[in-house]
């Protein structure tokens, strides 16, 4: 018996990636931007990784929301036939 390996396709996996690589550059970026701003040691990039992690979900988490209300609006602005 054959099973499918995966419901996602490889190009909805790119994609999901693509959105999850730009979180944690954003996430990156506030913590650099904060470093910079509050003036700590340059230590915290690493020490505060598991920060930058969960503002990386967190990130991620928004980005699903916001798509899923566009693909909902989406849906519900096309003319009924």
């Amino acid at each position: 018996m054959i099973m499918k390996d995966n419901l996602f396709t490889v190009k909805r996996q790119k994609r999901e990636f693509v959105y999850i690589l730009v979180c944690l550059l954003l996430a990156i970026s506030a913590n650099v931007f904060s470093i910079i701003f509050y003036g700590t040691e340059w230590k915290e990039l690493y020490t505060q990784w598991f920060y930058v992690l969960a503002l990386t979900v967190g990130f991620h988490y928004l980005t699903i929301l916001f798509r899923l209300i566009f693909v909902s609006r989406k849906k519900h602005s096309d003319p009924v036939a």
